[in-house]
């Protein structure tokens, strides 16, 4: 399979590299595609850390397999492909990332990670899809899909290739990527129904002013301990998760403040906080800093990720993040 168009400059200084068969070289000319690749495994896997390794596994591949780059394929396709089977193959080999059955909701991945907006690629065109490909609904509901089927939705719906250029990329026949890609979109459907299911028209991947006013207030009332206003900012139906521990909670509002009261949260000795406003996966979010009697400084506890609609939080997945420098957020204020 040949990529349409001219060689560009990329490509040439591509090809010169594999030529050379300089490590330096290589390493210079795939660093470029480092953000996208990493949040593509990302896709397939909804772990950061995962993430990472297995892109760093890609360029491990891709310099062994150098030689079989005959520029058939643009370097970013043939890099993409190596990736994707990358993440299949650690997939296959990993009894706790089978997928999860399509009744059980987003906490039941407990290696699901945030993903820190300042490590998404800075390339126009992938950050107008970025929002909605990339928010903690779109990743889980791919988990709920068959390892193939995961890798033919983001190759064909996410990235809009081609269906033969994803069969090659999967050794694949067309008919098997066609059958697989109706059967990944129905699943879609169930776990996102009131989500926009076209990923490949342009979205905004800006926040609203009602996302940042309602943040806003959500740290007020932390900081202040305003438990009423924290009641309010919370939908009567909200979904609350606090991961790794297993189980979505649909509670009310009063329900969900209540048992964060009766969990020790705003007690004395548990409430005197400072937030930072933030965002991961495109989403808003609130980086939560508590400071314990004795300790002169606040030190980061958890990470709420929002999901707002109709000016109320809907969806709060908190996620224990100390010791995970990779988001970018101070240890201690």
């Amino acid at each position: 399979m040949t990529d349409a168009g001219p060689p560009d400059a990329d490509e040439a200084a591509f090809a010169e590299a594999v030529r050379a068969g300089d490590p330096a070289q290589f390493a210079l000319v795939t660093e470029r595609h480092r953000r996208e690749l990493q949040v593509h495994c990302y896709r397939m896997l909804a772990n950061y850390e995962d993430a990472q390794d297995l892109t760093q596994e890609t360029f491990l591949r891709a310099w062994r397999k150098r030689e079989s780059f005959k520029g058939h394929a643009a370097p970013r396709t043939w890099l993409y492909r190596i990736a994707t089977n990358a993440c299949l193959d650690f997939l296959d080999k990993r009894n706790d990332r089978t997928p999860v059955p399509s009744e059980l909701p987003a906490a039941e991945l407990p290696y699901l990670q945030p993903y820190p907006d300042r490590m998404l690629p800075e390339d126009p065109q992938e950050s107008a899809v970025a929002r909605e490909t990339i928010e903690l609904a779109f990743i889980v509901a791919v988990q709920h899909l068959p390892p193939r089927q995961r890798a033919v939705l983001v190759l064909r719906d996410v990235l809009g290739w081609p269906a033969a250029k994803a069969a090659d990329a999967l050794e694949l026949t067309v008919a098997s990527v066609t059958s697989a890609l109706q059967r990944a979109r129905v699943t879609m459907r169930e776990q996102l129904p009131d989500r926009r299911l076209d990923w490949r028209s342009p979205a905004t991947h800006e926040l609203s002013q009602v996302e940042r006013d309602v943040v806003k207030s959500y740290i007020d009332a932390h900081e202040r301990n305003d438990l009423d206003r924290l009641t309010s900012l919370l939908r009567d139906d909200l979904r609350f998760a606090m991961l790794p521990d297993p189980g979505t909670v649909i509670t009310t509002a009063k329900d969900s403040v209540d048992g964060w009261v009766s969990g020790g949260l705003f007690q004395p000795g548990c409430d005197d906080w400072r937030c930072i406003a933030t965002t991961v996966n495109r989403m808003p979010a609130a980086a939560l800093y508590l400071r314990t009697p004795g300790d002169p400084a606040y030190r980061l506890l958890n990470l709420a990720v929002l999901h707002i609609a109709g000016g109320k939080i809907a969806e709060l997945t908190g996620f224990e993040v100390a010791g995970k420098p990779w988001l970018g957020l101070p240890a201690a204020l």
